[in-house]
């Protein structure tokens, strides 16, 4: 984060971390995503398919931490976390999560499923900005893998998104499944919202699958805020990290 005279600026992250495992369930790799999300030295993060907890890998993994994964993850570095639960199932949970060097004033996990359908929600976090009186608003989601799902979803997010105040500065960012380039109309009629690379390049960056990117299903929406310098994050180390590469870009308020 930097200050100077005109403003305020902070680096945001997106990644879906496939609960801590390389493509295939092959590899465990959580300490080694740590130390490369670490590395890019985000402000806020922004983590889908986060593990929660888990009953049956701990017995297995030798390197699996202690703690819940967000907060192994979150480690010295972002002393904010907030956890929305969304997948339960016997042996655990996950869903999304937000790490922040800001304080974390309250956050809220908005169940956003669709009957009959895998459980989704959206992670909503009021931050306040040291030193300044802003508080700005982040939104964590991960979308449905069928269209009619991800719209109904997206005109949920959109009704949240009414009920804020409007000038509040806001970034939604996380996994949207949108391989078909429907989100960036949808959001920019229904809730204000300008996609960083879209802005920047005219169309969303590919991001899966990470060795070889070609379908732009990650995001980073903005509203009330500018941006420089958004980049999706090289193949190396990312790529055996997971199999969506990371997305980030600079935000100024």
């Amino acid at each position: 984060m930097s200050h100077n005279a005109q403003g305020f600026s902070f680096k945001v992250l997106t990644i879906n971390t496939h609960k801590g495992f390389t493509t295939f369930n092959r590899r465990f790799i959580l300490p080694e995503l740590r130390e490369a999300v670490r590395a890019t030295s985000a402000d806020i993060v922004f983590l889908q398919e986060v593990m929660g907890t888990q009953a049956i890998h701990p017995l297995q993994e030798e390197s699996w931490p202690g703690t819940s994964h967000y907060e192994f993850l979150a480690d010295t570095m972002w002393n904010d976390f907030a956890y929305g639960r969304n997948a339960v199932y016997p042996e655990g949970h996950h869903g999304n999560a937000v790490l922040s060097r800001f304080p974390i004033i309250e956050y809220e996990n908005r169940d956003i499923s669709v009957p009959n359908s895998e459980k989704r929600g959206v992670l909503h976090c009021r931050l306040k900005v040291p030193e300044r009186d802003i508080e700005v608003h982040v939104m964590c989601v991960h979308l449905g893998l069928r269209d009619a799902h991800r719209n109904a979803q997206m005109q949920m997010m959109c009704d949240m998104i009414a009920d804020l105040p409007p000038d509040a500065p806001l970034v939604v960012a996380g996994d949207f499944n949108d391989w078909q380039h429907r989100a960036n109309d949808f959001l920019q009629r229904g809730a204000g919202l300008e996609e960083v690379f879209s802005r920047v390049n005219g169309r969303p960056a590919r991001t899966f699958p990470a060795r070889f990117p070609i379908l732009r299903l990650d995001r980073i929406y903005v509203r009330n805020a500018g941006i420089s310098h958004p980049w999706a994050l090289p193949a190396k180390p990312w790529s055996h990290l997971s199999d969506h590469a990371p997305l980030a870009v600079e935000i100024h308020l």
